[in-house]
């Protein structure tokens, strides 16, 4: 099954099911993509709270945190934080997440606060964001905390038949489940769907060219932006006039912006300008990059017919704890000796395949898997050392492992009903859940198998 070439700029080649997808569009309203996030603790962040709750955190102000949710619609998580500092009037490093999540959706998830109180909270009124302070905690939030996230995601403009839609999502689910659970790509938002250069300039960034890092970032035009940003960019890509890019970029390009002032005054400092963002920001670059390599290790694999749910050796393989999330720091490599003992374990849910994401300490694996992985990274031209970037040293990375698949949890069909915007198609709502570091994207390009993921709300 042809796969968008879109996808395989960013290391998806390879559908996990041969199931005929649905097609239609996602997110063609913010309100038909819904994210609330899940702490180990059973907590949700609710969009809308119930009033049965019981109150998180504690009323003693003895400790140093304010946990609160945030609730967002059609922002970007990043900007979202800056913009809730800029309002309190402190350091965007003082506010912890344990993830990012969707920008064009409405999402909620916990944030921690550092010595704020929740009357400062209260008094924060931005468009869109609700910020809702819930007590006192010890310590910061961190991904450590975070189980994973529900969405209740609306499918549009669907021209089958309902009872073929209810067939084909029915058998892409059930193929999900039995080879071992959804192949766990970094999905199409790590990159920027619209103009996908993430994994690209951190590339550069990684190599320490950082002149075409930059370039990439300000300068590479998309077919697919507005047409003032792609004019602006393709403007600065022809004269390297970094005072006038100034003036031409679009107020809504922030983190551009950021660069090209510092640019402005200080030509050809292109580490300089990199640091102007947001260190959050920052380490994105050099972790798509990683997680393009992640992505095509995972499709070689299932292209070369290399099981997910049975390992041979020279496989990397993690723990699973009870709550079924992988322990990327308690990992095995399979050997003639233990194999068949971590198949068995495979099967009974202890344990699950993993492949690297490659950096200073992060090697590839051996064996069958590691012959892919090696001529990805020959390919690329790419070293473990490389991840060793002193200009920028915050944005150096060890590297670690990840699972190779991620379980579909609670999906549900809830519905299918004629289209609001057009009666002679169908929209249909599901509901699932996923562990963190997941995205639901992975799962709806399995149902739907777009042809032109942008059309397609991706």
């Amino acid at each position: 099954m042809l796969v968008p070439r879109l996808e395989k700029q960013v290391g998806i080649e390879v559908y996990a099911t041969k199931s005929l997808g649905i097609d239609g569009v996602i997110r063609r309203s913010i309100d038909d993509f819904v994210v609330e996030e899940v702490l180990v603790d059973g907590s949700r962040a609710e969009i809308k709270p119930s009033a049965e709750r019981g109150a998180l955190g504690s009323s003693s102000t003895q400790n140093r945190c304010l946990l609160c949710v945030l609730v967002k619609r059609n922002w970007d998580t990043l900007y979202a934080m800056k913009t809730v500092a800029d309002q309190l009037g402190i350091s965007m490093g003082r506010i912890h997440t344990g993830g990012m999540k969707d920008a064009k959706a409405i999402t909620a998830q916990h944030i921690t606060i550092e010595e704020a109180s929740i009357e400062d909270a209260k008094k924060v009124h931005v468009k869109d964001i609700e910020l809702r302070p819930l007590g006192y905690v010890r310590g910061r939030l961190s991904s450590y905390y975070l189980l994973g996230n529900s969405f209740r995601i609306t499918i549009s403009s669907i021209s089958h038949l309902k009872s073929t839609i209810k067939k084909r999502i029915a058998q892409t689910v059930e193929e999900l489940q039995s080879v071992g659970g959804i192949p766990n790509f970094f999905g199409h938002q790590r990159f920027g769907m619209t103009r996908p250069i993430t994994h690209l300039v951190g590339k550069a960034i990684v190599k320490g060219d950082f002149e075409k890092a930059a370039m990439l970032f300000l300068a590479k035009p998309s077919p697919h932006e507005h047409p003032s940003s792609r004019l602006a960019r393709e403007a600065l890509r022809e004269t390297q006039d970094c005072r006038q890019a100034l003036r031409d970029f679009p107020r809504q390009l922030r983190y551009e912006r950021l660069m090209l002032r510092h640019l402005a005054e200080r030509k050809d400092d292109y580490v300089g300008a990199f640091k102007q963002l947001p260190v959050k920001l920052q380490k994105l670059f050099p972790q798509a990059y990683q997680s393009y390599l992640f992505n095509r290790f995972l499709s070689r694999r299932i292209q070369a017919g290399l099981l997910l749910d049975r390992i041979g050796v020279g496989d990397y393989v993690v723990t699973v704890e009870r709550s079924s999330l992988p322990m990327v720091t308690m990992f095995k490599a399979v050997t003639v000796e233990n194999r068949v003992q971590i198949n068995k374990d495979i099967r009974a849910g202890k344990m699950r395949l993993a492949l690297p994401l490659i950096g200073l300490k992060q090697f590839a694996s051996l064996g069958a898997q590691g012959d892919i992985e090696k001529q990805v990274l020959e390919q690329e031209g790419i070293a473990n050392e490389d991840f060793r970037i002193p200009e920028m040293p915050a944005v150096s990375s060890r590297g670690e492992l990840r699972s190779a698949t991620t379980l579909l949890n609670g999906f549900s069909l809830d519905e299918i009903a004629c289209d609001s915007d057009d009666p002679s198609k169908h929209e249909a709502k599901v509901s699932f859940a996923l562990h963190r570091g997941s995205y639901a994207t992975i799962v709806l390009r399995e149902l739907m198998k777009t042809r032109n993921p942008i059309e397609a709300g991706f």
